[in-house]
């Protein structure tokens, strides 16, 4: 199974180069956020027309998730509130539509827009932790349900120094303060590793390059888009690598998907 994701950023702006990056790659599954759009607006038909069929959480001009798959999408979860229907604040912080999940192919595949935070101290910076400590709930919770989890997603979050093109001036700053560290890595627990690091332990890897500064031109970006596999996938997992041509295209998003490559074991065959 190939399982990818990519912050668009408005799937219909970028729905041509979103389409001709499916048909060259042919994931089994992407995952997509700042989608942008409403449900009723979501151009499900350009994607079955290739075969994907769609499950989305949008809302008009900002954040949005969808899970798009060639693989049957069962028991569809929207939210923090389809885990947690009892905390207190799993409602409010799934105003912002930032979290979907589907079980596709025995694996629950889980696709979340974390919270930039936009900057240190600010009411949007709380937010994001606050964010980030339900989706630890969420997680335990989720755990409780002995799935194989693949978590993907715009994390807005360089976990460590080697993700950032120049951690002394950027290291402590928004996306890769402690505290916004410290949140994820509770949330990750030891349940979830990133595979992107089984494969590329080495920095100079990016995955967002921002629009401003003539960061793609100069390669001046961070690692923010991330997978994490429980143990059982980790053992499947074959690759995982950033397609950064598509950064390179004509008014691009800012982000480049990930893939992860993952194989099953061959079951043993009784003869008799």
């Amino acid at each position: 199974m190939r399982i990818a994701t990519w912050n668009v950023n408005s799937v219909r702006s970028r729905l041509e180069q979103v389409l001709a990056w499916l048909e060259r790659q042919r994931p089994d599954v992407l995952c997509l956020q700042e989608t942008k759009v409403e449900d009723h607006l979501f151009p499900a038909e350009a994607f079955e027309a290739l075969g994907y069929s769609a499950a989305i959480s949008g809302q008009k001009a900002y954040n949005g998730v969808a899970i798009l798959s060639q693989l049957p999408l069962e028991d569809v979860k929207v939210g923090f509130g389809a885990l947690l229907p009892g905390d207190g604040a799993a409602g409010p912080l799934s105003e912002q539509k930032r979290l979907i999940s589907a079980l596709v192919d025995g694996v629950r595949v889980l696709n979340l827009y974390v919270p930039n935070g936009s900057a240190l101290g600010s009411e949007k910076y709380a937010y994001k932790l606050d964010w980030l400590s339900c989706l630890r709930r969420y997680l335990e919770a989720q755990g409780e349900q002995a799935e194989a989890l693949c978590m993907v997603g715009d994390f807005n979050i360089a976990l460590e120094d080697r993700d950032i093109h120049d951690p002394g001036r950027l290291g402590g700053g928004i996306m890769a303060s402690d505290a916004e560290r410290q949140a994820l890595r509770a949330a990750l627990s030891d349940r979830l590793h990133d595979v992107f690091r089984l494969f590329e332990p080495n920095g100079e890897h990016w995955s967002w390059w921002d629009y401003r500064s003539g960061a793609w031109d100069r390669d001046r970006g961070w690692r923010i888009d991330h997978i994490y596999l429980t143990d059982d996938l980790i053992a499947c997992a074959t690759g995982c690598a950033i397609d950064k041509v598509v950064r390179g295209n004509t008014q691009p998003s800012d982000h480049a998907p990930v893939v992860v490559n993952l194989q099953w074991p061959e079951e043993d065959i009784d003869d008799d």
